[in-house]
């Protein structure tokens, strides 16, 4: 497992204080994962190891874990949620999506609704979509000054930082699709009545920006990716090797924080069920 998550580390982890170069990064995973059937069992058996993991983690309540999945449209943040946590039970995982600020959220500063949000202790939280829409669509769209904007990457270091000082282990994975790959899953809930629900024509305004949403993610990676909250570029043309690397990546952080089961302060055998 140890050397695995190497391997993946080796190949996804984007090192703090060096440069992303997201387009030149792959979008399969045929080093890490090059068998299905092999891929999907890790995934299986991960996912197993994560309930587990996390039954700890809540018995204990000392730590708890904030999965933070971003990426294009299609890239696939639905089915990582149901490929890799589909084992914890809802009492154990609390996933949040965002979407566009209500009016409400947007009264407040940028990071008000996400804070909000954070797990507690023992739990395991994840975000579909996050604090860096803020830097992406925000950038992109212009929908904030570029001034504003710029001074958010500090802001984010600065709120990860308050997490992870407070016992929030802070796990990043940007999930790395192809513009091809993209254009078929597109195609494909079109074509399929089971998936029209699922299109968005708005997407297809999304996809003529491709190259400005390239640009505002490396940005976003090269500013915010930390020692103590460092980001991975996943790639995602393949579902199930995006599933097996970030089961991979959760199961051994989960390890490495070591929840326990905590001992009661009576002995079992002080009682008597009648």
């Amino acid at each position: 497992m140890a050397k695995l998550t190497r391997q993946i580390d080796d190949a996804v982890l984007v090192a703090p204080g060096a440069k992303s170069q997201l387009r030149k990064r792959a979008t399969v995973a045929d080093d890490i994962f090059p068998d299905r059937e092999a891929a999907e069992d890790a995934t299986k058996e991960n996912a197993r190891a994560i309930d587990a993991l996390q039954d700890a983690l809540w018995a204990e309540r000392r730590h708890s874990v904030l999965v933070i999945l971003q990426g294009i449209d299609t890239s696939g943040k639905d089915g990582t949620v149901r490929g890799v946590f589909n084992r914890c039970g809802p009492l154990g995982v609390a996933v949040t999506a965002f979407g566009r600020p209500s009016d409400e959220e947007l009264a407040h500063d940028f990071l008000w609704r996400v804070h909000m949000a954070a797990p507690k202790r023992g739990m395991i939280g994840v975000f579909n979509r996050s604090q860096y829409e803020d830097v992406l669509v925000v950038k992109v769209r212009g929908l904030a000054p570029p001034e504003v904007v710029e001074q958010r990457y500090d802001e984010i270091n600065a709120f990860e930082k308050h997490l992870t000082d407070n016992g929030v282990c802070v796990l990043k994975f940007m999930l790395n699709i192809s513009k091809d790959e993209q254009r078929e899953r597109l195609q494909a809930r079109l074509d399929d009545p089971k998936k029209n629900w699922k299109f968005n024509a708005s997407d297809l305004e999304d996809r003529k920006l491709w190259d400005d949403y390239q640009r505002a993610y490396e940005i976003a990676l090269d500013r915010c990716s930390t020692e103590h909250a460092p980001w991975r570029v996943v790639p995602a043309d393949r579902k199930w090797q995006r599933n097996a690397i970030i089961a991979a990546v959760v199961r051994k952080e989960l390890e490495d924080m070591a929840p326990v089961y905590p001992k009661p302060d009576w002995k079992p055998s002080d009682f008597q069920i009648t």
